[in-house]
């Protein structure tokens, strides 16, 4: 038999190589907070290099389309009109695009594209979450890494090439939506086998800041590499994730049994039931913890809150990945000042967007961990993304530095409550008291949450690629309606909790009189 903790025969997690070779060299163990910490910065890079794969196909749209015909505008000349003039292969291709999206249907056909890989992808999402909670997370993790690295860079490969066949480009988005669902499920997965609910929402909220990390490196990598063609925007992200998937592989603890861990907080000690009445698994204690089969997909669905959350984030990640892929795009061709945007500029401005949903996604976070309420915090900022919206399409054209200052704002309320149920929200109905303690549900939830989020997510971009064809406003007033609607979802928890909060006060005998507001809004 081999040491404890180097594998348990339930999930056959096995310790990862790094963590063997200075276990041994060192002859010492590891402290539980430096696992902690090795798990949050590690998943933290892995997702980050995630979206910053995802994000490039955002910033090439426009190189492979160029023409503003379809939003009735006609582009200024270039500014870097001097580099093009030195490299005339370059010179073509960012000039008059690449078919065939250079034709007139061309951002349907990219439109198309992002149907396409995210279909694939939120379809992938739900068999991840089922084989995630029977797999080694870390090998499960590591291979959707690499498969997503190499068909990122297949997609740039048909610049070299010269390759003009839409349906290769198709297949390959295909393909890399199918490694990139093994992602999520299988951090969120790590992060709740590591951090008990309390404070889960701050540290996942910082966390999860890795989303936003992505998209700026992605957008930041992409856009300075597109003079030379765009071919390179897609194969520096796809060797990237390639790369920091091999530290997945060495480093990545999946729980604190694989590595023997334990840990001496209280809260991982014991279950610990709070107001929503979610139960935490008995981590890294002393004491052998009955594991149950994984939880099957319809069962997952019937725990108290996954089917509410689910479709709530449906909506509101149509919003927030219509950002992602068309905000570039839209910034490009709407006049700023008077002026149009190159598309480099235009991609490195669309991060400010994110910078706004890492604070969003802190702010969420840090409020439903004070208030208890996960449900009110989602709907509020979900509400609150509607006047964004509307201000940044009113006023965005108005100078710079109001649209920065607008996107900004749009960015942290439209990923803030994104950013809180695909996490926190997540990892706590994975470790629902319905469950008994099991913790073989994480991944599941997690895909099944994000999986129909997913959908909203393919969704979005697709309408966007049509309704763009004749008016951006429209564009936006498909967004303000899909927030409202994703906060309409979550009426009943929301209720639910402003029950609770009035029970509480009452039975720690506040008076009444200091809760009218909350008892009239029931």
């Amino acid at each position: 038999m081999g040491s404890p903790g180097d594998s348990t025969p339930e999930t056959n997690y096995q310790k990862p190589p790094a963590i063997r070779l200075v276990k041994y060299t060192r002859n010492s163990a590891i402290s539980f907070r430096t696992y902690q910490a090795i798990v949050l910065i590690v998943t933290f890079l892995a997702y980050a290099s995630y979206h910053a794969a995802r994000k490039t196909a955002s910033i090439v749209k426009s190189a492979l389309d160029p023409g503003a015909s379809r939003a009735g505008l006609t582009l200024p000349s270039w500014p870097r009109d001097h580099f093009l003039a030195e490299n005339k292969q370059v010179s073509t291709a960012l000039r008059n695009g690449w078919a065939p999206f250079n034709g007139t249907d061309g951002a349907a056909m990219l439109g198309d594209l992002d149907l396409a890989f995210l279909s694939v992808y939120s379809l992938g999402m739900y068999f991840a979450g089922h084989l995630g909670d029977r797999l080694d997370l870390r090998i499960f993790l590591t291979v959707g890494m690499l498969g997503t690295g190499l068909f990122t860079s297949l997609f740039g490969f048909g610049y070299w090439f010269n390759i003009h066949n839409f349906y290769y480009f198709l297949m390959v988005q295909m393909i890399a939506g199918l490694f990139q669902s093994t992602g999520w499920p299988s951090v969120v997965a790590v992060v709740g086998n590591w951090f008990g609910k309390k404070k889960r929402g701050l540290i996942m909220g910082i966390w999860n800041a890795h989303t936003s990390v992505g998209n700026i490196s992605g957008s930041l990598i992409a856009s300075a590499l597109l003079k030379y063609g765009w071919g390179w925007s897609f194969a520096a992200p796809g060797l990237l994730i390639a790369s920091v998937g091999l530290v997945v592989f060495l480093l990545l603890p999946v729980n604190p049994e694989s590595v023997g861990a334990k840990s001496e907080e209280d809260e991982l000690q014991s279950p610990k039931k709070g107001s929503e009445g979610i139960t935490e698994p008995l981590l890294g204690s002393g004491t052998e913890v009955v594991k149950d089969k994984a939880v099957g997909f319809i069962e997952a669905w019937k725990i108290p809150g996954v089917a509410p959350f689910a479709l709530c984030l449906f909506f509101s990640k149509l919003v927030a990945y219509t950002f992602l892929y068309w905000l570039p795009f839209y910034i490009s061709r709407t006049a700023i000042n008077g002026k149009y945007l190159s598309d480099e500029t235009a991609g490195n401005l669309s991060t400010m967007f994110d910078v706004g949903g890492v604070i969003g996604g802190i702010l969420a976070g840090h409020i439903s961990d004070r208030l208890d309420a996960r449900a009110i915090t989602a709907a509020s900022f979900m509400y609150c993304a509607i006047p964004a919206l509307f201000f940044y399409r009113s006023y965005g054209h108005v100078s710079l530095y109001v649209n920065v200052i607008l996107m900004f704002i749009a960015g942290m309320f439209v990923n803030g409550p994104y950013a809180l149920i695909t996490t926190a929200v997540s990892a706590d109905l994975g470790t629902h008291s319905s469950l008994n303690g099991n913790s073989r549900a994480l991944a599941t939830v997690t895909a099944i949450i994000d999986g129909t989020g997913s959908v909203g997510a393919a969704i979005g971009p697709l309408l966007t690629g049509y309704i763009s064809a004749k008016s951006w406003s429209a564009v936006f007033t498909m967004l303000m309606a899909a927030a409202l609607v994703a906060g309409l979802l979550l009426t009943r928890l929301v209720v639910d909790e402003v029950k609770s909060k009035i029970e509480t006060s009452k039975s720690q005998g506040i008076p009444p009189s200091r809760a009218p507001a909350i008892a009239v809004e029931v």
